[in-house]
């Protein structure tokens, strides 16, 4: 079962006069439990199309099904509601609120949602576990490392339970040894169903995934797994 599927994706954006060509007809599609990487030069249209699986932008062209729903047509608010509740976005700059702690910032996702305050919580605390920070849950970001940083974030994609995670560049700002235990974070995620798309320049990252996507100039040129 495809969690995702892009169909003959196209992305065109317009910088004044000039016409620039993000994706070509891209065909993708990502099972349950998967972990794909998308790797490509900068400026391969890797970042645009993981904006396209976030519902954070529309495809010029062709069709976009998340969960079997095809979110092509959907209005804004609509595509609000799927981020909301189907898609954990993870990101290089992390993305915290620097006066809220671990825990608000894990249960900011719920501002969105209808669970009470006393679910939402309990599922930040166990989102908070399972990334390994139960005992700096009280902390703000300033008092944690990189590492203990994407951990946060991660944890707040987790705790709304996507159907698809989707991060980009993860490592991007971590050292090498960080790295391999966000690395290994994301392996035991996935190896407990969870399904997660990464884009990444890094082979060490990549050599991690189940299948990857080579992007260039828009197009799709290989896969490998």
């Amino acid at each position: 079962m495809n969690i995702a599927e892009a169909h003959k994706i196209r992305k065109v954006y317009q910088m004044g006069s000039e016409r620039v060509e993000a994706l070509r007809d891209l065909d993708i599609s990502v099972r349950v439990g998967e972990f794909v990487g998308i790797m490509g030069p900068s400026g391969s249209g890797k970042s645009t199309l993981m904006h396209i699986f976030g519902c954070l932008e529309r495809a010029t062209q062709g069709r976009y099904l998340i969960g079997g729903q095809d979110v092509s047509l959907l209005s804004d608010r609509e595509l609000s509601v799927i981020r909301a509740n189907q898609i954990g976005f993870i990101s290089q700059s992390f993305n915290l609120i620097a006066q809220y702690n671990v825990l608000e910032n894990v249960a900011m996702p719920f501002l969105y949602r209808k669970e009470r305050n006393h679910e939402a919580i309990s599922r930040a605390e166990a989102a908070i576990e399972r990334v390994g920070l139960a005992g700096r849950r009280n902390h703000r970001p300033s008092e944690l490392s990189g590492g203990e940083l994407q951990r946060v974030a991660i944890a707040r994609a987790l705790v709304i339970r996507p159907l698809l995670i989707l991060a980009d560049e993860p490592t991007g700002n971590l050292d090498s040894e960080t790295s391999k235990s966000i690395i290994s974070l994301f392996c035991e995620l996935n190896e407990r169903g969870a399904t997660i798309v990464v884009v990444t320049h890094e082979s060490a990252v990549a050599s991690h995934c189940g299948r990857i996507i080579h992007i260039l100039d828009g197009r799709i040129i290989g896969a490998e797994t």
